[in-house]
């Protein structure tokens, strides 16, 4: 049997999460795309032992506070999981959260927090990703909370549940 898989995840404000997530919704009606919860992943697909990350997240959001960061712009890609997404600046806050929690990360750090999953055809995307930025770019993002979820590549998306919370500062 093989460990359980999860993410660390940084949560934006509930007020923040609530904007992100309906745009998600609206994309995701529009363009046929799973739901999910908003969300700028630090650490994903581990195996570590669940209290070990429970510790390591609450120390962690110990150490760095609640911090907002604005959205650089809107990016498309062809990866599943980083089909559409609001990218933002690599911020001494994020900076430190990914050094404490991702020390041997396997590839390079992309901060975003996706808005679209899954393969869209280029068109709808593009008149979209065009709509989406001209509300969202230049917008700071309230992040408060780091999250440990039941998630992963090998997770299905309607399974993927948040575990435990540590609120930042």
């Amino acid at each position: 049997m093989t460990a359980p898989i999860h993410s660390l995840w940084l949560m934006p404000s509930v007020e923040d999460g609530a904007l992100l997530a309906g745009v998600l919704a609206d994309l995701s009606a529009r363009l046929g795309t799973p739901l999910f919860t908003p969300h700028l992943t630090i650490a994903g697909d581990t195996d570590r032992p669940v209290t070990q990350l429970a510790t390591e997240i609450a120390a962690a959001a110990g150490e760095v506070a609640a911090f907002s960061g604005e959205v650089l712009g809107i990016e498309t890609s062809e990866t599943f999981f980083r089909s559409f997404y609001a990218r933002f600046a690599m911020s001494a806050p994020l900076a430190a959260l990914k050094q404490r929690l991702d020390p041997q990360a396997r590839e390079p750090f992309l901060p975003h927090v996706s808005l679209l999953y899954g393969p869209v055809p280029a068109g709808p995307k593009a008149e979209a990703a065009a709509q989406v930025s001209t509300a969202l770019t230049g917008r700071p993002i309230r992040f408060d909370r780091l999250c440990m979820v039941t998630s992963g590549q090998d997770v299905p998306i309607a399974d993927w549940r948040i575990i435990e919370t540590a609120m930042l500062g």
